[in-house]
């Protein structure tokens, strides 16, 4: 059981690291640029559009990409990791796989975006608000630099904790799109020990889960120290 599952780790650990930072970075981006820019029209376009994302479920809207892009326009592949038959080896296997991996990327990418741009831009605005980007406006500081040093940094608490729970939550998350592209990580085994039932396999998969989220938040918690001296202190 646990020789399945470690060698369904792999594929499960780069599809989320590499959609989870995708999320993260884009989403942050966005609740800066609409909190500094509030009221206007970056800022409803960019919470509208990642909001409309986040309202979708994830396995329909994987559902809609691989219709758009793999059926209609065969773009890219139907599903699976690499391309059946295939004997590439080096370069060319690792671009194939990453071929097949953008969709199921993309997918949880976009289904994310809406926290991460949602969450940054309330707690700028929060920020902005203090006395202390006053001052520094008052010193004569140009806005970006504003922005850049003082405003920014201290916004960036939830979102690191936020970060750090949809690492540990986006592994069994991962269930619904990872059956939809025939992904073979945790979550099509998962989904596929649900239909069997196969009850040892769900008891270490939800183990495993389990332990991605304690071991992100209490990295959440150490990473809190470094970037808020005042937590350290405390």
């Amino acid at each position: 059981m646990w020789n399945e599952i470690v060698s369904r780790i792999p594929a499960t650990a780069a599809l989320v690291g590499v959609s989870a930072v995708l999320s993260a970075v884009i989403g942050t981006l966005g609740g800066i640029v609409a909190a500094w820019r509030r009221n206007t029209w970056k800022d409803h376009s960019i919470t509208s559009g990642t909001m409309l994302f986040y309202s979708m479920p994830d396995f329909w809207l994987g559902m809609i990409l691989l219709v758009l892009f793999a059926v209609v326009l065969g773009w890219f592949p139907v599903g699976g990791i690499v391309t059946a038959g295939t004997d590439e080896t080096g370069i060319p296997l690792l671009l194939d796989q990453l071929r097949h991996m953008f969709l199921p990327a993309l997918t949880l990418t976009l289904a994310y975006l809406g926290e991460y741009a949602l969450i940054t831009r309330s707690s700028l605005l929060d920020v902005m608000g203090e006395d202390y980007l006053t001052v520094a406006r008052a010193k004569g500081l140009q806005d970006r630099v504003v922005r850049r040093r003082h405003a920014v940094p201290n916004a960036l608490l939830p979102v690191v904790t936020l970060t750090a729970i949809n690492f540990g939550f986006v592994l069994s998350g991962a269930i619904a799109v990872e059956s939809v592209f025939s992904w073979p990580g945790l979550g099509k085994a998962t989904a596929e020990a649900i239909r069997g039932p196969d009850l040892p396999m769900l008891q270490g998969l939800f183990l495993l889960f389990s332990a991605a989220v304690i071991f992100f938040n209490l990295a959440a918690d150490i990473a809190y120290a470094y970037l808020d001296p005042r937590v350290e202190d405390s």
